[in-house]
């Protein structure tokens, strides 16, 4: 055997042992290695210490999320006011036909043609009458609008209070601990209600941060839509105005 192989086999015998220590100590203390709990443990352990209030804020997320998405479905410029029956009503008052204008009115409901709907009735009284008919039907119609955003809003404003509740529920339960315990707990045994409290806080601001989002995003839709419809009516009733002299 050579000098060279005399030199490096110790050190990678070496090597070897401190690689196994830990092993070896393991063996000798009778401990093995931890297991990764199971990621349906995991899930099962979210939704325990979650509690009843970290489930409410759960279900409170699924009614925003559908919310959301029926208010995008119904607050668009082509369900407010669709171009076919803009174009329609458009015609039918070039043509002098408002008694089929009113008609069509009432067979194709909508934030459009109900404003429409509103100021023909009006056609034989003062040009002031009409115009005050339009605009209380479109105030009503955007009260409307708003109102089915309210919602929204609502538990916005409701998931973080929920949050907090369950951190204070939370913390009144690892203080109730401690009174049982004499001062003696250890933090495996506040853990459970330490995570209501974390858990609860992160549900709430997780719920309110993205509904209170969707809320603004569509309310500045419905401002806008509803300016840019109301000023297509006023262009079609603008024919009644009386010329001055």
């Amino acid at each position: 055997m050579s000098i060279s192989k005399l030199k490096v086999t110790p050190f990678l015998f070496g090597l070897a042992v401190l690689a196994l220590q830990p092993v070896m100590w393991a063996q000798d203390a009778g401990a093995a290695p931890p297991a990764e709990p199971e990621a349906g443990n995991k899930l099962q352990k979210f939704f325990n210490d979650a509690g009843t209030i970290g489930l409410i804020i759960m279900f409170l997320s699924i009614v925003a999320l559908t919310l959301i998405i029926k208010e995008l479905m119904a607050m668009r410029r082509d369900q407010l006011a669709p171009p076919e029956i803009v174009d329609e009503i458009e015609a039918l008052f070039e043509a002098g036909e408002y008694q089929e204008a009113i008609e069509l009115c009432e067979t194709e409901p909508c934030y459009f043609t109900n404003i429409v709907a509103a100021g023909l009735p009006k056609l034989n009284a003062s040009f002031e009458a009409m115009e005050k008919s339009l605009e209380e039907m479109i105030e009503e119609e955007t009260i409307k609008l708003h109102a089915s955003l309210s919602w929204l809003s609502l538990i916005a404003a409701v998931a973080p209070m929920l949050g907090l509740l369950g951190t204070v529920s939370g913390m009144i339960g690892a203080f109730n601990q401690i009174a049982a315990s004499k001062g003696q707990t250890t933090p495996d045994q506040l853990a459970g209600n330490i995570s209501e409290a974390l858990i609860t806080t992160m549900l709430g601001l997780s719920v309110a941060i993205p509904v209170t989002s969707a809320f603004v995003f569509l309310r500045n839709r419905v401002v806008s839509y509803s300016l840019e419809i109301s000023a297509v009516v006023e262009d079609l009733f603008e024919r009644f105005r009386p010329r001055e002299a």
